[in-house]
């Protein structure tokens, strides 16, 4: 299954003014199309996710916090929390590293004031999705032509849920950006190992790198060391060049060993270094998450969820044009891919959106496609007179199915656990907070990385249990709220702020007043219920001597 490029991979030309057949146009070009200059790409790229990462203000995944810029806010301050992951060997210092990087930087300049601690690793993380957007547009390019890689980045920008998780800082949304790199890479290497009679020698040349697919096999190695699943992507792709490739031995023993070898060993030493011992995270995570389905404690979902709920509510209204995209180009290789990606997904338990990240970019290029596709049509009604296309409507359809979604989602939907946080950060940093009790289910708000003050925190703890069926502080709270308080803490007044969700407060509200607690603030969070009770705003108590 050799990759080539597909005639008329902008759909097909035309008619021409006369009636008659439109001349011929080069295969996978569509007619009269200025190219885009990639750093001009690159610029609105980073203009455009820079206004991203500004724009999500709102809690997504405890991931983003919890498993990152809690774990990057401990190695660069010496303090935060580490969840029950990092203590099993299940997570990498690999990706918190990065921001450890960045919060060292912005101590060293005496910018970790409140504000930058929160929109600052968004904003660095905006910097790697623009990376990842121009090189969808290449491989784009490089696939199909110059038009549907246009057509294929205007649907990344627009498309609702890259908007809403791109600029997070979740693993995944780096593993997105190194997939789509690398895919770029490997592709080139495909390209530049024969010879393409349908364009020129200038072209082909430019196509050609060398080190083009170990450059892609490393991208793919760090892929995996952020995100071992990373490995079902790659393992698609390698084995079905593997079968047409002529030295087997060589590939195998001189670029896939030694590169993997390399990648896995200086991650593994870091790790170790890290950790204080000997912990091959890979190995666990892989045990854990695939071998005994611990990733099932946080919920599991039918077999069919990422085609029938998942993917189709990520790729929204793109979702016909991907598949006409699909049908209409035959390039099955990377429609393979999407499917191989979700089926093997599907046979987890645990599913998440976030999950299958990596995969979305390339199903919006085939809807880039079927756009490109659609553009070369020019429609007139039967009195001559020009109306609005497939195309217009297509677009117009798309922009106000997809732009109010990512606006509300980023801005309103669930923002209250994030504004809350930066208003504790702001009170600490004025030494109004001696200690915080989060009254909520566990991991419902960022924590040190955002308070950036070293003061006693408690929140309700929901490390799994080896003992089946033993229920931890979440549900137990959340089933007597009044009993497991007085059970658990006692006297309250070990702390100045309590923070609960307002479906909670009326249980516990004569407690709080009864130890001298009194409402100082509430944030709106949500306008309907995701999982549990409709959690309609975050309230804050404080103890009256610290007001």
């Amino acid at each position: 299954m050799s990759h080539r490029r597909r005639p008329h991979a902008a759909g097909p030309p035309p008619p021409s003014e006369g009636g008659g057949d439109a001349p011929p146009q080069p295969p996978g070009k569509a007619p009269q199309i200025r190219p885009w200059p990639e750093r001009r790409v690159l610029a609105l790229a980073l203009a455009f996710r820079a206004a991203n990462a500004l724009l999500v203000r709102t809690y997504f995944n405890p991931d983003e916090h919890w498993q990152c810029l809690e774990v990057a806010h401990r190695i660069a301050f010496g303090y935060g929390h580490l969840t029950w992951e990092w203590k099993r060997g299940l997570r990498s210092y690999l990706h918190p590293l990065i921001f450890a990087s960045l919060y060292k930087f912005l101590a060293f300049l005496h910018l970790d004031t409140p504000l930058f601690m929160v929109m600052a690793p968004r904003l660095l993380q905006s910097v790697f999705a623009a990376f990842g957007d121009l090189y969808l547009y290449k491989l784009s390019k490089l696939i199909f032509s110059e038009h549907v890689a246009q057509w294929t980045l205007f649907s990344q920008l627009v498309n609702w849920f890259m908007f809403f998780c791109i600029t997070r800082t979740l693993s995944n949304s780096l593993e997105t950006v190194l997939t789509v790199a690398g895919l770029y890479y490997w592709f080139i290497a495909i390209e530049s190992s024969k010879e393409i009679p349908v364009i020129s020698k200038q072209q082909a040349a430019s196509y050609q790198s060398p080190h083009s697919r170990k450059v892609a096999l490393l991208i793919a190695a760090l892929a995996c060391a952020i995100r071992p699943t990373s490995a079902i992507t790659w393992l698609y792709v390698g084995l079905l060049d593997f079968i047409y490739i002529k030295s087997k031995c060589r590939f195998l023993f001189l670029e896939v060993i030694p590169l993997g070898a390399i990648v896995l060993a200086a991650t593994t030493f870091l790790d170790w270094w890290m950790y204080g011992s000997r912990v091959i995270v890979p190995l666990n995570f892989l045990k854990f998450n695939l071998f005994s389905s611990g990733g099932d404690y946080y919920g599991t979902h039918v077999f069919h969820w990422y085609f029938t709920q998942g993917f189709p509510s990520m790729i929204w209204t793109f979702l016909p044009l991907s598949v006409f995209g699909v049908i209409k180009s035959r390039e099955w290789r990377l429609s393979g891919l999407i499917a191989w990606v979700l089926g093997v997904y599907s046979i987890l338990g645990h599913k998440e959106f976030r999950f299958v990240l990596p995969v979305l970019p390339l199903a919006l290029m085939f809807s880039g496609y079927f756009l490109a596709a659609m553009s070369q049509f020019k429609g007139k009604n039967l009195h001559g007179k020009r109306h609005f296309s497939r195309l217009q409507l297509s677009v117009i359809l798309l922009i106000i199915t997809n732009i109010p979604m990512a606006l509300y989602m980023s801005l309103f939907h669930q923002r209250g656990t994030e504004d809350v946080m930066f208003y504790l950060s702001k009170e600490a940093h004025n030494g109004s907070v001696k200690g915080v009790l989060f009254l909520m289910p566990c991991h419902s708000t960022p924590y040190y990385s955002t308070l950036h003050s070293s003061l006693p925190m408690r929140f309700l703890d929901c490390t799994p249990s080896d003992n089946k069926g033993t229920l931890d502080e979440s549900d137990r709270f959340l089933m007597n709220p009044l009993d497991f308080v007085g059970e658990v803490f006692g006297n309250l007044s070990s702390f100045s702020h309590i923070v609960l969700f307002e479906s909670e407060e009326r249980h516990v509200i004569q407690l709080l007043l009864h130890d001298s607690f009194q409402e100082v603030r509430r944030f709106f969070h949500s306008h309907f219920k995701i999982d549990r009770d409709l959690q309609s705003s975050v309230v804050v108590y404080s103890r009256r001597d610290v007001l």
